[in-house]
């Protein structure tokens, strides 16, 4: 393959980067937490495009999920991957990310053994970097479903779009009925 394709991943928690992979060389890691430090805090989703390459970002609850790309990859693939990778995250560290709040067996003398696992860098590296890596692997090696996906997703929110359109008419024209009665009466 002459592209590289998806080059870099991460998932951090705010600007600390809890787990990544990469099988390339590049001082994309640098770039990437450069970025991460700029992201504009009103958007889910963000690119920012450097040397031939994109650094797609998507933001969930404080946590960033982060891919660079080949630009010659597009933005349906690493958009794909990276909402692939939100959702196995979800499912892994879900019940985690829900009782955020301090281990209950934690007091004042011993309570950097229960810190949080979020809040440490690279601390889940080693358990959640080989699924970026698979996930990675996946997204180039199927191409072709890639795609699929991505078409299907863009359809279901056109769809999506036109639905909430049509129940906002379909409300305003009721309000409209209800004021009408209301005046009759």
């Amino acid at each position: 393959m002459s592209q590289k394709g998806l080059i870099y991943s991460f998932v951090a928690k705010g600007t600390v980067v809890l787990a990544e992979h990469t099988s390339y060389s590049g001082n994309f890691s640098t770039i990437a937490v450069q970025c991460l430090q700029k992201l504009p805090s009103n958007s889910s989703k963000f690119t920012y495009s450097c040397d031939g390459h994109t650094f797609n970002f998507l933001i969930d609850n404080g946590f960033v999920f982060l891919v660079v790309a080949d630009e010659s990859v597009g933005r349906s693939v690493p958009f794909v991957f990276l909402e692939r990778v939100q959702d196995d995250f979800k499912r892994r560290y879900g019940p985690s990310i829900k009782n955020e709040g301090p281990h209950p067996l934690a007091d004042d003398d011993d309570d950097d053994l229960f810190e949080d696992r979020f809040s440490i860098a690279y601390n889940l590296d080693r358990e959640f970097g080989p699924r970026l890596k698979e996930h990675m692997q996946y997204c180039m090696n199927h191409p072709e479903e890639i795609s699929k996906l991505s078409k299907l997703k863009a359809q279901i929110t056109e769809v999506k779009g036109i639905m909430m359109d049509n129940i906002e008419k379909v409300c305003s024209a009721f309000d409209g009925e209800i004021v009408v009665e209301k005046l009759d009466v």
